[in-house]
This record gives structure tokens, C-alpha cells and sequence, in this order.
């Protein structure tokens, strides 16, 4: 069954979706960095189907280089990930390389296209910030060139992911863009049916609800699976017991060993998956007002299970001249909570938002703490723009992503459906 993952990101929907015995031919995103990141996942999954890790285990001990690493994995692989915005203007371009992957791996079938356009433009978040509400952001109909791709490969499924605010989200006339989105769908030939889904039904330790608009080619209504929702016994500390503690600004973006760990929730949710290490933990350095934050803030969840308002520290520590809005903006990944607050992109500005829940530590968490509690294996590697390795590009790609575990669910029902 194969699949082409537009607007990839660091490929979380992709990685459930292989995950489930699907075959990617074709990974389509802007952001150099996330086709990096992309590029080594290709890598790796290259080596596990040869029973061969060892080269990616050298890379991600910084024994190789990310060019050496390359080097060793068939062209074919790197190319599959094609670094180019998806428009009116290169989709023919995009077409021509998909069709040559496609002749190339022998593969004459698109069973499915996954993939959801970035999210600013429909975001409540993202209009309240914008000073025209995102009208008129060309971001808006990028769901028109999605469409454009079930027009020419005819997939079987199409899956669609976005922010819950495409519901509320309209063109300057009123009109919804996620009625568009389904009328324009139906143009195309497909039934689409949606649902709000929560990523904590479906095993992550992580308070985040997303649209998943699924569509079936001639579907007749009614057809959207039904997920059976996970009720896990355990708390968000777990994914921060086997990490070695660190003070902030230390850490290292290569080979980490773990402590030990008695549990089962990291093995059974695939983030722990053979090696006895992982990658990029390693803490932001903070200013020493922001730190001291930090304390007032931990220390009041461990006290009173309450919230820092920034309204109520001393003026000595206030630095923000919106003090209206956003006083939450100094918040504890709480660690005895059985969900975390939404991960998001903008923790690649600041942590403030995802304090470490150890007062000892005191730091804002690592982007590998980050990527746990979006369900990224361990063994997950992102990637900057250059072979220097980037913290802000690793967050900003873990924080937009979709929960490999949650697409894994997903990936499950379509191969049903299927």
C-alpha cells in the first residue's frame, strides 16, 4: 500500500503510517531543515530493511557525518524527499519527480495521500496574533492544491490533518474554509467525513486535539472509523525517568545514555525501541530571571497544584508589557498530570510555556523531552538546515507535528478500510 505525505513536516504522520505497513514514495515540504530530518528517517528505515542499523547508529554517535551517512543509502531514498512549496506553479514539477519515484520503485499504485497544509492561517492562535486575522494569507487555499493531488493520482484514501480552528476559520465573505474544503472534495470525487480527535485517546501524554478529515474515493456516508480510546495508568513523569538529569544549557545533540527505567510505557509506545541511547537532549540555556521564574512557577504546582499568573510575580521579574493576555506564558510540564499541555511550534522561541517539572533541574525541557511527549521514537533524528544540528529547528518541527502514535491509529482503521 503506498502513500505520498504532502506538507510533510518532520514526517509524525508519516512515521505512524509506515509504521502500519504502509510504503511512502514521495515526501513533499518547503522547510529545509524538516526535509532533512525527513531525509535521515528515510535513511534509517533504508537500514532497518537491510537488518543493518550500524551506519545510523555511527550517525547519531557523531562518528559519520550526515554526508557520509547519505552516501551510503541509495540515491533513490534521498531523493523521495523533494524540498519544493506546493503551488500552482511547481505542482507539474512535483508531479514529473513523484511519477519518476513511482516508475522507479516499480510502484504504478497511489493507495493514499496523507499530509495537512500548515496550520497558522486557521489557527485560533495564529489570527489573534495576526493583525489582519490571516485574511488574505495565501496559506488559506493551500487545501485547493491538496486537492489538485487527488485530481491526478486518484488515491483510494486521503487523510487530512489540521488545528481545530479550521472549524471556526472563515474567507472575509463568512464562509467557512472547512465547508470549501469539502465541497471542493466532493468536486474531486470523494466523500469526506471529519472528526475532532485527541491525540491522549490514543496513547500520548499530551492534551492535543486535531481535525482529521478522512476521504474516500466514491465513499458512501458514514464510513469514518471508530477509535477505541486508550486509558493509560500512568503520568507524564514517565517519559522524563530514564533521561539523565541536566542543568540548563547542558546536554549534547548526539549520544545520550539512559538511567535505568523499570517501566513499560516507553516500550509500549515505541519510543524506546532497541537502543540503549538517544539524541538531542539538550537543555536551552536560560537567563537567570527567567530561572527564577521557573522556581516560583514549580514551586506553586508542587505546593497548591496551581498555575503561575504572571500577573502575580514581584515587578521586579516582570519584563512583558502585556500583562492582559497570555498570563499563563510561564507554565510546568507537570509531571504528576497524566497529559502535558499542548506542544506547539513556538516553543522553538522560548520555553517558558514547558518548564521542567524538576526544580533541581531547573530548565526548560529538551527537544527530545518534547519529542516524547508527541510519541517520537528515540531513535528519531532531527535535522537543521545545515550538517551543524539546530535545537529552534528541532523544536519547531517537533511542535508542529502529528503524533506518530496517534497517526499509527489512524493508519490501522484506513488499512481496514482498505
Amino acid at each position: 500500500m503506498n502513500f505520498i505525505d504532502l506538507f510533510s513536516g518532520a514526517g509524525g504522520l508519516s512515521e505512524g503510517f509506515i509504521r502500519a505497513g504502509f510504503t511512502p514514495i514521495a515526501h513533499v515540504e518547503i522547510d529545509k531543515a524538516a526535509c532533512n530530518t525527513l531525509r535521515t528517517r528515510a535513511a534509517f528505515h533504508y537500514f532497518r530493511r537491510e537488518n543493518n542499523l550500524t551506519p545510523y547508529i555511527n550517525y547519531l554517535k557523531n562518528k559519520i557525518t550526515r554526508t557520509e551517512l547519505y552516501a551510503l543509502v541509495p540515491q533513490i531514498e534521498i531523493e523521495s524527499v523533494i524540498n519544493t512549496p506546493i503551488g500552482n506553479d511547481t505542482n507539474r514539477t512535483i508531479f514529473e519527480r513523484i511519477d519518476n519515484l513511482r516508475e522507479a520503485k516499480n510502484q504504478a499504485e497511489i493507495d493514499l495521500i496523507v499530509g495537512g497544509p500548515p496550520c497558522q492561517a486557521y489557527s485560533v492562535a495564529g489570527r489573534s496574533r495576526d493583525e489582519n486575522k490571516m485574511v488574505g494569507d495565501s496559506r488559506n487555499f493551500l487545501f485547493v492544491e491538496y486537492a489538485k493531488y487527488l485530481e491526478y493520482y486518484h488515491p483510494r484514501f486521503f487523510v487530512f490533518e489540521n488545528v481545530i480552528g479550521l472549524r471556526s476559520a472563515k474567507t472575509p465573505k463568512g464562509v467557512r474554509y472547512l465547508d470549501m474544503m469539502l465541497a471542493l472534495f466532493a468536486e474531486k470525487g470523494y466523500r469526506a467525513e471529519y472528526r475532532v480527535l485527541e491525540a491522549k485517546d490514543f496513547g500520548v501524554l499530551q492534551n492535543r486535539r486535531r481535525i482529521i478529515i478522512i476521504g474516500k474515493r466514491n465513499g458512501e456516508e458514514g464510513f469514518y472509523p471508530e477509535f477505541e480510546k486508550i486509558n493509560l495508568d500512568v503520568t507524564v513523569s514517565e517519559i522524563f525517568k530514564d533521561l539523565p538529569e541536566l542543568d540548563a544549557g547542558a546536554g549534547s545533540f548526539f549520544e545520550t545514555k539512559y538511567k535505568p527505567y523499570n517501566g513499560n510505557y516507553l516500550f509500549d509506545a515505541h519510543i524506546r525501541n532497541g537502543l540503549d541511547f538517544t539524541t538531542l537532549h539538550i537543555a536551552r540555556p536560560n537567563a537567570e530571571q527567567d530561572k527564577e521564574i521557573y522556581k516560583i512557577a514549580v514551586q506553586k504546582w508542587n505546593k497548591n497544584h496551581e498555575r503561575l499568573n504572571y500577573n502575580d510575580l514581584p515587578s521586579y521579574l516582570k519584563s512583558h508589557n502585556n500583562v492582559k493576555s497570555f498570563t499563563d506564558r510561564f507554565k510546568v510540564v507537570a509531571g504528576d498530570l497524566n497529559h502535558s499541555q499542548t506542544i506547539v511550534a513556538h516553543i522553538c522561541k522560548d520555553g517558558h510555556y514547558y518548564i521542567h517539572p524538576d526544580i533541581k533541574q531547573n530548565r526548560s525541557i529538551t527537544p527530545r523531552e518534547a519529542a516524547r511527549l508527541q510519541s517520537f521514537p528515540d531513535d528519531y533524528y532531527f535535522e537543521g538546515v545545515t550538517e551543524k544540528p539546530s535545537r529552534t529547528a528541532a523544536f519547531k518541527q517537533i511542535g508542529n507535528a502529528v503524533p506518530p502514535l496517534m497517526a499509527e491509529k489512524i493508519a490501522t482503521k484506513i488499512i481496514d478500510l482498505l
